[in-house]
């Protein structure tokens, strides 16, 4: 019962060593390499978007560190600016305040003015006119015409008499 399959044949064994050493080569080279070379791409291409994923998210951060500071630039500048307008705003309405008063002292003043020329205007109408009625009064009194040479030396003495002040 030979089988042939059983039987130790050294040309059998060199042949398929031979065929194995062949096809491992082919595969080396046509399989193994290309698979190893699109491993090792793959592999740089998930480096490449690992550190493309790293320097974004740095760049992120910066970015949002840079808006941060200019947030708050942008904040302090707003809050120096309203104070400033609440300064100027303070002193605009200050300034009307004062301006206001002086314009109100300087209508009181003229005021004040007018009454006393028109005080003074009334006392010199009732003057001459108690001046000219006391020397109606006088004349019918006497039953003789006063010239009007005698009515201005008469004005003048009443005049000085009503300016006395009554002792």
């Amino acid at each position: 019962m030979n089988n042939p399959l059983t039987q130790v044949d050294p040309g059998l064994y060199i042949w398929t060593i031979l065929t194995f050493m062949a096809l491992l080569a082919l595969l080396t080279k046509y399989a193994w390499k290309p698979l190893l070379k699109a491993l090792d791409d793959r592999q740089q291409t998930i480096a490449a978007a690992v550190e493309d994923s790293r320097k974004a998210r740095e760049q992120l951060e910066r970015t949002q560190q840079d808006s941060a500071k200019l947030l708050a630039e942008a904040r302090v500048e707003a809050d120096a600016l309203i104070a400033r307008v609440r300064v100027d705003a303070e002193r605009f309405r200050q300034e009307l305040r004062d301006k206001a008063a002086a314009e109100a002292e300087t209508i009181t003043r003229n005021a004040e003015r007018q009454v006393q020329r028109e005080t003074a205007k009334a006392v010199e109408i009732i003057r001459r006119e108690t001046v000219d009625l006391s020397v109606a009064i006088a004349s019918k009194l006497l039953r003789r015409q006063v010239s009007a040479d005698d009515q201005d030396v008469l004005l003048q003495e009443a005049l000085k008499e009503i300016g006395r002040p009554t002792q």
